[in-house]
């Protein structure tokens, strides 16, 4: 076996493993999302969109705290204690590999989580539907811990927090359904949501493996 047909075997290995994470993952979130949904006492002072948005905004610092910031710091503590302090001198362990990039990821799904936050707050108008606001903070907060824990030890298990990112785009074509029956009814829900999948089918289909030595 030559080294190109080892490195797609690897990574079958791999990919298979990380979709059982994925599912394992999967159904622990949606469980946890509906018990906090179902189970937390309906909140206070909600009736209001400025009620609404501060509460949003509140969960999404607590997320930006406990998810983006400690990346930050992880990265600026390997820097402190190693050659890494020059970033230009090219010294990395694998800890800062896997610190850089978990906080490169959640940055850009801090992003994607902001947007779905203020949207599903937006339309929760009452206390008991805000639930679903803290139930989406308790669990994107949980995955991204999830993925950084599980990224440490192996790429598949990165995949322990693929729900968080499922979720953010999940609720942001629940938003966009909303807004576009706002709109104009039915068909206006129904198009931007089709065009997303749409687009999600093609991306698929353009990164499906090409050629024998993948594929085989």
């Amino acid at each position: 076996m030559d080294r190109t047909q080892a490195a797609t075997s690897d990574f079958k290995v791999q990919r298979k493993a990380g979709v059982r994470y994925i599912a394992i993952a999967a159904a622990v979130a949606i469980a946890l999302w509906m018990a906090i949904e179902r189970l937390a006492p309906p909140l206070a002072g909600m009736e209001t969109l400025a009620g609404r948005m501060v509460f949003a905004l509140e969960c999404w610092c607590c997320a930006v705290l406990f998810c983006l910031v400690t990346g930050v710091e992880a990265v600026a503590h390997e820097r402190l204690s190693t050659p890494a302090f020059d970033p230009l001198s090219g010294f990395q362990t694998r800890r800062l590999r896997v610190n850089q990039r978990y906080l490169q990821n959640t940055l850009e799904q801090t992003v994607v989580f902001a947007a779905a936050l203020f949207g599903l707050a937006a339309y929760c108008r009452t206390g008991a539907a805000m639930r679903a606001v803290l139930a989406s903070t308790v669990v994107w907060v949980l995955a991204r811990f999830a993925f950084w824990l599980g990224y440490h030890r192996s790429a598949a298990l990165r995949g322990l927090g693929a729900p968080g990112m499922a979720m953010s785009m999940i609720i942001l074509l629940y938003v966009v359904a909303r807004f576009g029956y706002d709109l104009a009814g039915a068909p206006g829900a129904i198009a931007p949501v089709a065009a997303f999948l749409a687009i999600e089918a093609a991306l698929f289909r353009m990164t499906l493996p090409q050629g024998r030595d993948v594929s085989d």
